[in-house]
């Protein structure tokens, strides 16, 4: 893959994560005012939070072990062991599963689903065009791999590890901090819920 190319596609990355995090700041913006149904008096709420925390935690996990064997490959070769093997983009894969973990931090299921699934929508977009780059840079490689494994979800019947696997200690440092920042969701929707208890934030609407 040429400089230029993989210039055009940094640049159609970052404009996809801009766009993502202004979506979300939408979002959280709206649910400052939108409370659950279940209060912090219903188990249910309860429920869905933990459950939450756990999504962010098979989220984190998940993305180390993809960084683990994508290291700095990706525009160098088609990796295709380990993750890589069940999901064609288990990175995303994970990142909307920890998506779905912050939204479940307010309590509401609805919040949760729909935070997952704006998220994959927003992987799709930049998915095909990452695709179109690495048919053209890896050619039939990369088409028999993509006739084989599925683009987002795993199928875990085709696992392929590798013998040794040759990774980057600072890229995995950077993948952790950026995962625990999912984490900062259950103390700042706890914030949310605290002020529109105590009526500094009004609740114009709840979602189940």
């Amino acid at each position: 893959m040429s400089n230029p190319e993989l210039k055009s596609l940094s640049r159609f990355q970052k404009m996809r994560r801009s766009a993502l995090f202004a979506l979300l700041l939408i979002v959280v913006v709206g649910l400052l005012f939108c409370g659950p149904v279940f209060t912090d008096a219903h188990y249910e709420n309860d429920v869905i939070e933990i459950t939450g925390i756990g999504l962010i935690g098979v989220a984190i996990i998940g993305r180390l072990w993809c960084t683990l064997y994508l290291g700095g490959r990706k525009a160098a070769e088609v990796v295709t062991k380990g993750p890589y093997s069940i999901a064609r983009n288990p990175l995303y894969v994970f990142s909307a599963i920890g998506s779905a973990g912050v939204g479940a931090q307010t309590g509401s299921l609805t919040v949760g689903l729909f935070f997952g699934a704006a998220t994959v929508l927003a992987f799709y977009i930049v998915i095909f065009r990452e695709e179109a780059f690495l048919r053209k840079a890896f050619g039939t490689p990369y088409q028999t791999y993509c006739a084989v494994v599925p683009r987002f979800i795993p199928n875990f019947s085709l696992y392929q590890d590798s013998e040794i696997v040759t990774f980057y200690p600072e890229r995995l440092r950077s993948t952790l901090r950026d995962g625990l920042v999912f984490f900062l969701a259950a103390p700042a929707f706890e914030l949310i819920q605290r002020g529109q208890e105590w009526g500094y934030l009004p609740v114009l609407f709840r979602l189940p």
